[in-house]
């Protein structure tokens, strides 16, 4: 399955079979490598939280476990952002911008291998975060992001959507050493992207946003 160049895909995480997040984004490129997609500062996104409105972040994960949940529509808030899925990998990689858009760094986001939908009118692609993360610097520098909230929910397996704490380190340190090599596409490749003047925001989430995940 492959999607055009400027088609609208819906990025979505998700979380045990119910949607963590939905992005609006415009498709760059889809090829060998991988399937490359641009986010507009300001889109419209759904997240999930509980009913008070609380994100999964601002409470520890046993009372995020013993909540219940809703999609709250909301914005963007971060800086425009490019993320490359590699075809086949557990991980995607996010190039962030400064306030003045150039290139900060790169984000290595471990999450399960993207699995795509097509329902005609509107297509997307549904990962599982695994919430571990790797910090890239220009300089290819590297930290670690978010380890406590993985190790405090490991201890969580009836709940948790990651069943193998191996697996996901194996993938960061074997993405980790690509960056320290500078190979791609921590060699350059894309940092001075400039998406057509028409990707602008998305005003609202496209019909059928919250479709069933495939996952």
């Amino acid at each position: 399955m492959k999607f055009e160049p400027g088609r609208l895909v819906v990025h979505r995480n998700v979380r045990r079979g119910r949607i963590g997040w939905a992005r609006p984004t415009r498709v760059v490129s889809d090829d060998e490598r991988g399937l490359l997609l641009w986010l507009a500062r300001d889109s419209a996104v759904a997240g999930e939280v509980t009913e008070a409105g609380l994100g999964m972040r601002a409470m520890p994960f046993t009372e995020w476990i013993a909540s219940s949940y809703r999609l709250a529509v909301g914005r963007w808030n971060g800086p425009p952002l490019l993320t490359f899925l590699p075809t086949g990998a557990a991980h995607s990689v996010w190039w962030f911008r400064d306030s003045r858009e150039h290139f900060a760094n790169w984000y290595v986001n471990l999450e399960e291998p993207g699995v795509r939908w097509d329902d005609g009118a509107l297509a997307g692609v549904d990962v599982v975060d695994q919430d571990l993360d790797v910090v890239v610097h220009p300089d290819r520098s590297w930290e670690w992001k978010d380890e406590e909230e993985f190790v405090e929910r490991l201890a969580f397996p009836e709940h948790y959507w990651v069943p193998d704490e191996g697996a996901v380190r194996a993938e960061g340190k074997r993405v980790i050493a690509q960056a320290e090599a500078g190979e791609f596409p921590f060699d350059g490749t894309w940092c001075d992207f400039v998406p057509p003047p028409g990707w602008t925001a998305a005003e609202q989430l496209p019909p059928g946003w919250d479709r069933p995940p495939v996952r």
